[in-house]
């Protein structure tokens, strides 16, 4: 198993902009998804230095996303806590678009090659991404020891 936990704010996969090239069209992430996707290969880079796994890939991803200055501190304390989990956008599989496309060729080959995903989102003063990476043949003994 691999668990990283990469000290960024979460960026959603924004829609792609189109551009014309001469006679076609060129499409690119806008310069805030870009963005992201560069900061979070180069931390994945600096924090990991094995080889790209391959095969399949199991994987556990949890996105922090920043409390907003602007609630009470009753909410505040919610949030924290993880009682109150975010319920607005940018949704679930935005953050995980992003986030897979930039790790391509860092912690996995593709990742075409992950079969298995459990994904969560909450809020958190200090924003990040954590993520835990199973091998085939240790997440099946991971799932035996859960079953109850």
């Amino acid at each position: 198993m691999i668990k990283l936990i990469l000290p960024i704010e979460p960026v959603a996969q924004a829609r792609p902009r189109a551009r014309r090239f001469g006679k076609g069209i060129r499409l690119y992430d806008p310069p805030k998804t870009a963005t992201f996707k560069k900061q979070l290969r180069a931390l994945a880079t600096e924090m990991y230095h094995d080889a790209p796994v391959e095969g399949e890939i199991y994987l556990k991803v949890a996105f922090y996303r920043k409390i907003q200055k602007s609630i009470s501190k009753k909410e505040h304390d919610r949030r924290a806590s993880g009682a109150h989990r975010p319920i607005v956008k940018a949704d679930l599989s935005n953050y995980l678009k992003s986030f897979e496309d930039a790790l391509n060729g860092v912690l996995w080959k593709d990742d075409a090659m992950i079969v298995h995903e459990e994904i969560d989102k909450y809020y958190s003063d200090k924003p990040r991404i954590e993520v835990e990476i199973y091998a085939k043949e240790t997440y099946e003994v991971r799932s035996m020891t859960n079953v109850d």
